[in-house]
């Protein structure tokens, strides 16, 4: 029997730790988390961490697992969210996979994970280059490759080509997992403003030192790629003021959470909520109830 867990996923800013939790609390699970940035220590402001005191009122795993000199990647978090799902469910507590790494919670979910020998990167840049292709196009591409797909989909299809393209880079695998994944969204102008408003809060608490840290210690590892940092390096440098790198990292986060979004729009199937309709929580833990009675 498969293991049923939830997954929240969504553009950054959106509320997606706020709901993990109260899922949580709901109904008796432990937050896993499906962010790329979060495992590093130390960088606790600019990757939007759960706050201390979230924390200690929810377990949660996969937060604080490498130092920032140290490498992540999909690889890696399929490994470690497996067994920390597992041993959530030997508890008998619900998992609750939570962020906004779509290629991570992807193949974590779809029954593949990524070869040791193949980089994310790559991957990444294939499937950027499959999705301006028609469904039509991409049932072509299928047909030359000569594969099969039972009842064809975009996802499905993208997925195949990818397998056939990387070999043995990705192993398909049976998914261990029933998820029930929720996608939340909300109006695009209303997400911004959200957004907008998080990188100020960021600056209050202090991201400055935080991201000055990482470049005066660690400008080149792969922690200080992220967004969030490596926005407020030319700032350091002297070649921005700080309210243009301020505006370059709005302007970095906003486009970062359209990505996001189509993401999970074209390459998951996932149940979209509104946050900022009412009721839309209520409705959310309905559903959250009946999939785990069912």
């Amino acid at each position: 029997m498969k293991t049923k867990i939830i997954v929240i996923v969504g553009p950054t800013a959106v509320g997606k730790t706020a709901l993990a939790i109260e899922v949580a609390k709901r109904f008796n699970g432990e937050v896993v988390s499906g962010d790329s940035q979060q495992v590093y220590r130390g960088l606790d402001i600019g990757t939007a961490k759960a706050s201390p005191e979230e924390q200690a009122a929810v377990p949660h795993h996969l937060i604080d697992v490498r130092e920032v000199t140290e490498s992540y990647s999909a690889f890696d978090f399929v490994s470690e969210a497996k067994m920390a799902i597992e041993d959530i469910h030997s508890r008998g507590k619900l998992a609750i996979i939570a962020g906004g790494t779509g290629l991570y919670i992807q193949s974590l979910l779809e029954g593949y994970h990524l070869g040791g020998e193949t980089p994310h990167e790559e991957i990444l840049a294939y499937r950027a280059s499959l999705e301006p292709f028609s469904d039509e196009e991409l049932a072509h591409l299928v047909e030359q490759a000569g594969l099969e797909i039972p009842q064809f989909n975009r996802r499905r299809a993208m997925r195949a080509l990818e397998i056939a393209h990387f070999g043995q880079g990705l192993e398909n695998q049976e998914t261990l997992y029933e998820p029930l994944i929720i996608c939340l969204d909300d109006e695009r102008s209303q997400l911004y403003e959200r957004i907008n408003r998080r990188v100020d809060l960021m600056f209050e608490a202090g991201l400055l030192d935080e991201a000055k840290w990482l470049f005066d210690h660690y400008p080149d590892v792969q922690a200080a790629k992220g967004i969030g940092y490596k926005e407020l390096f030319p700032y350091f440098r002297g070649e921005q003021t700080l309210e243009e790198a301020s505006e370059s990292l709005k302007q970095a986060t906003r486009r970062f959470a359209k990505r996001q979004l189509t993401w999970f729009r074209n390459r998951m199937q996932v149940t979209f909520y509104q946050i900022g309709e009412p009721g839309v929580q209520d409705r959310i833990l309905s559903q959250i109830e009946e999939f785990l009675d069912d």
